[in-house]
């Protein structure tokens, strides 16, 4: 795969936020060109966002950025002292190590039911886990942006989003279409294209919320239920959302 240049990703970056965030602020699409040549954050792959008006890095773009100026390490600890199993509540410490001889940066991470979203109620202790390394990874990079898993439920829906595009089905897989409804497989790609998710992450999140271990082996129904799940929790809570998505990512942690 070729890698994309500064100025090409510039330039795609502005090209995809008016499609994304068609009522963006100047002063932050200002912002975006400075933190797309700072950081080569990608838009398309959702290592940034805009929610409310305002940039937020992912979890993602956090593990980008540490693979390209080539991170060491990483190390979590649970603080089992300060946990409460109980009520829900976790509490991390993460070290990032830049070098094999780096003191490294530290940064901590709690989680609890009452700042948390919703939609990942029951995931606290990885919540926890992913808010202590997004932190310590934003000190070890300098990298002043709050992530987006750093966020509890928010009041609101961001208000941006893509526009509807034509179903692309022509090979889709799943069942055919019934009158005009859309294939499964072209309502789920619609959605993920409409809200800017990852198709891989969405894939996962699919199998695991169906209980198979891929989503072809999900009945027809298991599927509806959950593209109807996904479209109600990408317009009532977005950040939630991805925050969710981005559970099912498996960073590879570098150490020697």
């Amino acid at each position: 795969m070729q890698k994309t240049t500064k100025p090409n990703l510039v330039r795609q970056n502005l090209r995809l936020v008016k499609q994304l965030y068609p009522s963006l602020s100047e002063r932050n699409l200002r912002v975006l060109r400075e933190l797309t040549g700072s950081f080569q954050l990608s838009l398309s792959s959702g290592e940034i966002l805009s929610i409310d008006d305002k940039w937020y890095i992912t979890h993602a773009g956090l593990l980008r950025i540490a693979l390209r100026r080539r991170c060491h390490g990483i190390r979590t600890v649970l603080q089992e002292r300060q946990c409460d199993p109980l009520a829900g509540r976790w509490v991390f410490k993460a070290t990032v190590f830049k070098e094999s001889d780096s003191k490294g940066f530290v940064g901590y991470g709690d989680a609890d039911p009452s700042n948390v979203s919703p939609l990942i109620r029951g995931a606290e202790i990885r919540i926890a886990e992913t808010r202590a390394v997004n932190r310590a990874l934003r000190k070890a990079y300098g990298i002043g942006l709050c992530s987006v898993e750093e966020l509890g439920s928010l009041s609101a829906p961001p208000s941006s989003t893509i526009r509807p595009a034509e179903p692309a089905g022509s090979h889709a897989a799943g069942s055919s279409n019934n009158g005009h409804q859309p294939r499964l497989r072209d309502q789920l790609c619609l959605l993920i294209r409409q809200h800017n998710l990852d198709p891989a992450l969405v894939k996962a999140y699919a199998a695991d919320f169906c209980g198979t271990e891929t989503l072809k082996e999900a009945s027809r129904d298991l599927v509806e239920s959950f593209i109807s799940h996904l479209a109600k929790s990408a317009k009532e809570d977005r950040a939630g959302l991805v925050c969710k998505l981005n559970s099912y990512a498996q960073p590879q942690e570098v150490q020697q």
